[in-house]
């Protein structure tokens, strides 16, 4: 089972629990869901009308809980811990995967130091630990470790759930996207219709080109036939010449003297 499916799995176990549930008996799923190991991804539960219901209740506390959970940093966390429910280290752990993702959405190289910061890491060998073992092997990650350039490359993080304006904000970069796709089809169908022409031209080109080679060549072969008659007529058989020489013959024999 993929990591899409289970998670998929888990959500809909939790979204039918909380469905039954009112008030303070929200809380132990809210602490399931952001303590689970397989779930990173909490607005189905975020969006239920009756989680929606604690804000402003004893229990308020546990909603801030699940949005930082859906949309925070562990950095956020540490800005605001003094209002909300200390965490588990299940929580902890989780919370700082999640930071992990949002570091990736923006840059697809990490900085070591950069991460280290951000996940109160203390040295590079715990850094990397996790990185290998909670995230990478989590499959909420695919990526490299370089040690000599003190980076995390990420080609590949899973997405985390949208901030409140953040729909927006990608309907507006699709919008961008899919008229630069518009703009882009247009020239180069302009640019194959051209090639096409260019085409057409060139076979026209060629077809004009081999039917003057044509005429060309049926040309030269005519004066090659005017000139091999004209050849045989001045230097044909000279049948004039054999007439002179038996005339010749003739008249030598008939001035023999005539014996008596």
């Amino acid at each position: 089972m993929d990591m899409e499916q289970k998670q998929a799995e888990i959500i809909d176990q939790l979204v039918r629990r909380a469905s039954t549930c009112n008030g303070e008996s929200l809380v132990p799923i809210i602490i399931d869901a952001t303590s689970h190991p397989s779930l990173f991804a909490f607005s189905e539960i975020l969006a239920l009308p009756n989680v929606s219901q604690l804000e402003g209740t004893s229990d308020s506390v546990y909603l801030d809980v699940l949005r930082l959970f859906a949309h925070g940093t562990w950095g956020d966390y540490k800005c605001n811990a003094s209002r909300i429910p200390k965490l588990s280290p299940d929580q902890i752990l989780k919370l700082k995967q999640l930071t992990v993702l949002t570091l990736a959405e923006s840059n697809k190289v990490l900085p070591y130091d950069t991460l280290m910061v951000e996940l109160d890491v203390t040295n590079v060998r715990e850094l990397e630990d996790f990185l290998i073992n909670d995230c990478m092997y989590a499959g909420i990650v695919r990526g490299k470790l370089d040690q000599l350039k003190r980076c995390f490359e990420v080609p590949f993080a899973a997405g985390r759930d949208l901030r409140p304006g953040q729909l927006g904000n990608m309907l507006h970069t699709l919008s961008d996207w899919l008229n630069t796709s518009e703009n882009l089809l247009v020239s180069i169908q302009d640019k194959i219709k051209w090639a096409d022409n260019m085409s057409e031209m060139d076979k026209k080109h060629r077809k004009e080109a081999e039917e003057g080679v044509e005429e060309l060549k049926k040309s030269l072969s005519m004066k090659g036939d005017i000139g091999s008659r004209g050849h045989n007529e001045m230097f044909g058989e000279p049948s004039g010449v054999m007439n002179y020489k038996e005339d010749g013959m003739r008249s030598k024999r008939r001035r023999h003297p005539v014996r008596r």
